[in-house]
């Protein structure tokens, strides 16, 4: 059964309550603010806490208050779905989060069931290939990026053997299989194929097995804490080929946590604060200003997610999950006339995204964009 909730109040209601009643627009994120994925779920929180602020200092959405509640998934499947319910019990009409992608696929189908529209930061491919009308990425999802990742290890690295490491999880696998199958086609050798665990906290073997492997290039599909590992592992043995990864393995996290090990990764990455672009510049001043540390993607994508509740549910005139789920299918924002999305862009009848999208190489612990590549 589909719950749609109106923040308008009737002028029965009004009556029965006795006078006018204050109304607020009720949004709930769940995120992982411990647990394993607390590196990216607290960053994600933080962009929406800020994006949350100014829609309130601006007049809130059609004029009334966002009410956002935060809930603590602890990087834990079941307690997520258990949280989404609680949140949508307590009256949000849409959802943020979560980031991990093992905790979406089993949480999006109770939004699912009560037609609540969801807008998250996962990007396992799974995600919007399973006919939900109530998911929204914040960013596009693995497998829109791999081409563009094959594409530079072979024509412009000239690469024809090629190491993954990646991480066992539904993130992982996800990003894991679609690389495998693009680089594949495209003639490429996966001479070594290793995955780690959850919170790995050792990967000398992994680095070793890769250094042996005959392999050009590694291709690195890791979460943050792992990532910093891994690089600083690979410094350590002294593994001198290319380190290619997607938006986490040149993300401020894993720079921070893995210093000049970082230095030479590269990334294609959808969103970095490093992109020559005001808006995005802007909201990189007032997160550093407001948190006391850099933002990355994931900051990114909770500050466009918050954004992105607010302008449909203004183009619908009204807080309806339906209408709101419904609005955001199809729709392109123009950052210029909706600057909270930071960069142009769009949804498709999956709820998957397009946007512009860069390279970028870690130098002197900072990402720097060597090339902006066209929405895909």
């Amino acid at each position: 059964m589909k719950r749609t909730y109106l923040a308008g109040v009737s002028l029965t209601a009004l009556l029965m309550a006795g006078g006018a009643v204050a109304e607020t627009v009720k949004i709930a994120n769940i995120s992982e603010l411990s647990g394993p994925g607390a590196a990216a779920g607290t960053v994600w929180a933080h962009g929406v806490e800020l994006a949350v602020d100014e829609i309130n200092e601006h007049g809130g959405i059609l004029g009334m208050p966002v009410e956002m509640k935060e809930y603590d998934s602890q990087t834990d499947p079941q307690v997520s779905r258990a949280l989404v319910q609680k949140a949508i019990d307590e009256g949000a009409f849409a959802l943020l989060g979560t980031v991990y992608s093992s905790s979406t696929v089993v949480n999006m189908l109770v939004a699912q069931m009560n037609g609540i529209p969801q807008f998250t930061a996962s990007e396992a491919p799974s995600i919007t290939s399973k006919g939900n009308p109530y998911i929204f990425r914040t960013n596009w999802g693995a497998q829109k990026g791999m081409p563009k990742i094959g594409s530079y290890l072979k024509d412009q690295l000239g690469v024809s053997k090629v190491a993954i490491a990646w991480a066992n999880t539904e993130f992982g696998k996800g990003g894991h299989d679609s690389f495998v199958s693009i680089v594949e086609d495209m003639g490429l050798d996966v001479v070594a194929d290793i995955p780690s665990e959850q919170g790995q906290a050792d990967f000398s073997a992994d680095v070793l097995k890769i250094k042996n492997s005959d392999a050009e290039a590694v291709f690195i599909y890791l979460t943050q804490e792992e990532a910093a590992r891994f690089l600083m592992e690979a410094t350590k043995q002294g593994l001198d080929i290319p380190k290619i990864g997607d938006s986490v393995l040149t993300s401020e996290k894993v720079i921070d946590l893995a210093g000049a090990a970082a230095n030479g990764a590269k990334g294609h990455v959808a969103l970095t604060i490093a992109a020559d672009e005001p808006r995005v510049q802007e909201f990189a001043d007032k997160f550093s200003e407001r948190f006391g540390y850099s933002p990355d993607y994931n900051a990114m994508k909770g500050y466009i997610g918050a954004y992105t509740i607010k302008y449909g549910t203004e183009m619908v005139g009204e807080v309806n999950s339906q209408k709101l789920a419904d609005v955001v299918h199809g729709l392109c924002l123009d950052a210029d006339e909706y600057p909270g999305v930071l960069i142009d862009m769009c949804w498709d009848d999956t709820g998957e995204v397009s946007r512009e999208s860069y390279m970028v190489e870690v130098v002197d612990g900072r990402e720097q964009v060597s090339e902006v590549l066209p929405a895909n």
